[in-house]
């Protein structure tokens, strides 16, 4: 049996990793500057998150959420207390795309209207809700277009409101900051807007933080540089530094009832320790101010380099824009220099989603090698 080919391939094969750095099994050395699409938050194989893990394996890996799991009782304390949403419902799935789908689903459940206000260039996952509200033609199937979607320009609040004034909207989904559709973002007044209209129209909103959420921007969420309070939060990607685990936290105004939602997997014992050790070590190590202060040096060192056009994204969710597209200088930076970096929609900009731990000497290796490229 082959493997079903759709994806591109880097002729690297990763088969150990620490911390910034993943090693090929020809023992050459690479910086990781990409994470895995922003998966890795508290760096490759951390040792009190392996740690974790493994006493967990050794106790208890599975069991059904039939029964009482104290460990996602701990997760959910833990996470409220970081990201400020004390008052605010956990429920555990396994991925983003499930955590949108599942938020999707609650805005439907709470509002009784199906149609969903999303945004251009915005990327919510590839199952079925969450792909339809994905500005990607290439990706949605005609299965998935039977759900309703209505694309609108980023930062256009009188095309927000005429499209609720319609009365069919249940939900307006958002990125913190947009991932792979390039870096760009709302603006302050855009979400407030957007907070504002949701309430007086009777529509949810959704702020889908997997990418820019777990301390990426230098906040915990991106849309608490806002000052807003949206109705659901969906989260995954650096929540498990690479164990698959993804949630959603659900104001209380959305109400619970029994087999309204539901996984098998989804709040798994395993998937539960690697989310407490994430937590930990972010507090622990200030990663979060660690993204801050890295973050500013990286945008001090680029806007050097005059071949950059522009510096998108914050904190270590960073995009790098030039006026050529990026493929050959991806490919030079990760064959010549050993850097692995991202790509998106986008074809002219660099995406950098280190691991939070990253330092400025780190990045300065990054600098010195983008220089030689260009």
């Amino acid at each position: 049996m082959n493997l079903f080919n759709v994806y591109p391939l880097y002729n690297v094969t990763p088969v150990k990793a620490q911390d910034c750095f993943v090693w090929d099994e020809k023992g050459k050395k690479y910086l990781d500057l990409y994470g895995g699409h922003g998966v890795i938050s508290v760096g490759h194989t951390h040792p009190d998150y392996v740690s974790k893990l493994k006493n967990q394996l050794d106790n208890l890996g599975f069991y059904s959420n039939a029964v009482q799991n104290s460990l996602q009782v701990e997760l959910a304390k833990k996470l409220g207390e970081l990201s400020g949403y004390h008052d605010y419902d956990l429920f555990l799935c396994n991925s983003g795309a499930e955590a949108n789908e599942n938020a999707l689903k609650l805005a439907s459940f709470h509002t009784g209207k199906s149609r969903v206000i999303s945004f251009k260039n915005s990327f919510h996952g590839r199952t079925s809700a969450a792909v339809a509200v994905t500005d990607n033609e290439k990706i949605n199937a005609p299965i998935n277009k039977q759900q309703i979607a209505t694309f609108l320009c980023l930062n256009d609040a009188d095309a927000v409101e005429k499209e609720l004034q319609k009365g069919d909207v249940c939900a307006v989904i958002i990125e913190g900051v947009q991932g792979v559709g390039g870096l760009d973002e709302g603006t302050t007044e855009f979400f407030k807007s957007l907070e504002i209209l949701c309430e007086q129209y009777n529509v949810i909103l959704i702020l889908d933080e997997i990418q820019s959420g777990y301390g990426r921007t230098g906040k915990f969420f991106a849309h608490q540089h806002h000052n807003i309070k949206p109705d659901i939060i969906t989260i995954a990607k650096g929540m498990g530094n690479g164990f698959p685990v993804g949630g959603v936290l659900i104001s209380p105004k959305l109400k619970a009832s029994f087999g309204l939602l539901g996984t098998t997997f989804g709040g798994n014992h395993l998937a539960c320790a690697a989310a407490i050790s994430v937590l930990d070590i972010i507090k622990k190590e200030t990663l979060i101010e660690n993204a801050i202060a890295v973050g500013k040096h990286f945008e001090n060192q680029i806007k050097k380099i005059p071949q950059v056009k522009n510096h998108k994204g914050k904190g270590l969710m960073a995009g790098i824009e030039f006026d050529f597209g990026v493929v050959e200088l991806r490919k030079k930076l990760i064959y010549e220099h050993h850097i692995f970096t991202g790509g998106a929609m986008n074809k002219n900009l660099l995406r950098i989603l280190p691991p939070l731990t990253v330092t400025k000497d780190h990045i300065d290796i990054f600098i010195t090698a983008l220089k030689k490229v260009l």
